[in-house]
């Protein structure tokens, strides 16, 4: 990872716990429309709601899905007990700061929830790409070239740190090195961020 220049966060379930959050308000349409809850579950990290209700309804009109995707992010909004920062946050936050690498949060969320839960977290990002700010979600690269791009770094020198495999396939179509925690298939496995910390600073500190 010698050639790191920057580090691109996924924000639920890298930077952010927001595991409980998640699973509660995903239960809820999962009753509604008689889903599957854990199956639900397995498939949702790191894509964007939309994506998840159109994987499970394919029949609905984009209109029906617009809609859901709407009321699934509004008891988000509202849900943000046990959101904290995710194990290692500070200390790999830490380490990016020492090394002078500059860093952004990449996040299949929209803007509002994204700043609802880095707030709640206590993490303020230099730069937070969410949705809305491209025409493609993840697995799409769009997200993290759209974050290299502001940041002034070629993606070739980014390093995309993600917890799903949804992110995984982003970052690498994005021509990036990619961490991956808690065993998703990656370049730079780690168990928590704290590990990644120590590897930027044994790798990168001069």
């Amino acid at each position: 990872m010698k050639d790191v220049r920057a580090v691109l966060f996924d924000m639920d379930g890298t930077l952010v716990d927001s595991e409980g959050a998640v699973a509660r308000s995903w239960k809820v349409w999962a009753d509604r429309n008689g889903v599957d809850h854990a199956e639900l579950l397995r498939i949702c990290p790191g894509l964007p709601a939309a994506e998840v209700i159109r994987h499970f309804r394919p029949q609905w009109t984009e209109e029906r899905i617009a809609a859901d995707a709407r009321g699934q992010l509004e008891l988000e909004y509202a849900d943000l007990t046990g959101v904290l920062p995710a194990r290692g946050t500070p200390e790999v936050l830490a380490a990016v700061a020492e090394l002078g690498l500059p860093w952004a949060v990449v996040t299949s969320a929209d803007r509002k929830l994204a700043g609802i839960r880095l707030s709640a977290a206590g993490i303020g990002a230099p730069l937070v790409v969410t949705r809305e700010d491209v025409t493609h979600g993840k697995p799409h690269p769009d997200g993290f070239l759209r974050a290299a791009h502001l940041l002034g770094v070629a993606p070739g020198h980014c390093l995309a740190v993600e917890d799903a495999v949804a992110g995984v396939e982003s970052g690498r179509a994005a021509g990036m090195r990619v961490a991956g925690l808690r065993g998703v298939p990656s370049d730079v496995p780690i168990e928590h961020l704290g590990e990644l910390a120590e590897l930027l600073r044994g790798v990168l500190a001069r």
